[in-house]
């Protein structure tokens, strides 16, 4: 019986503690990190700027600067930069670009 009214506590506690816990919007937290897996137009070199458009799935511009049909442009660093296939590009922490599958 002892195990019983434990195992309810335990559950009244985790359900309390999880209701007690202030609710935030991701626009409403100070974020340190930017989002690196699509670039704006706006955060490219004004060189990379060619050929912009609007990707029909998200409805989000990208340019791809000569890459060819489907593909988008990243720049990463000033030494790290290049063509992914639109919407599969990212920087990784060390600021290389990265072509996911």
């Amino acid at each position: 019986m002892k195990t019983i009214a434990f195992a309810v506590a335990a559950i009244f506690a985790v359900v309390l503690s999880a209701l007690a816990a202030p609710i935030t919007t991701p626009a409403e937290t100070p974020s340190l990190l930017h989002r690196v897996d699509w670039q704006a137009p706006e955060q490219l070199p004004p060189r990379l700027r060619n050929h912009c458009a609007y990707d029909v799935e998200s409805g989000r511009p990208y340019c791809s600067d000569h890459c060819g049909f489907n593909y988008q442009v990243y720049a990463c660093s000033p030494h790290s930069f290049g063509c992914c296939r639109v919407g599969f590009g990212y920087c990784d922490w060390t600021g290389l670009l990265r072509c996911h599958p």
